[in-house]
């Protein structure tokens, strides 16, 4: 499990996937939300607006490693 120092509160998922450098921009981000790659928490979520929060973890398809969320 890879963790993510995020320095807010929450961040959104798409800004979320671009600051743990799992995609490069935001297109991409929102291109692996909507076609149903991204699950937080277990559960796949559709909103690139989605609130990220401490201890959240995210997984793409695809992808071997989980992102665990922390704050800084």
């Amino acid at each position: 499990m890879n963790d993510i120092i995020i320095k807010s509160k929450e961040i959104k998922l798409d800004q979320f996937l671009k600051w743990a450098n799992i995609v490069m921009s935001g297109g991409e981000a929102k291109s692996l939300i909507q076609a149903g790659k991204v699950k937080v928490n277990g559960e796949i979520e559709y909103r690139r607006s989605h609130k990220i929060k401490t201890d959240d973890i995210v997984e793409i398809e695809g992808f071997r490693e989980k992102y665990r969320v922390i704050k800084n």
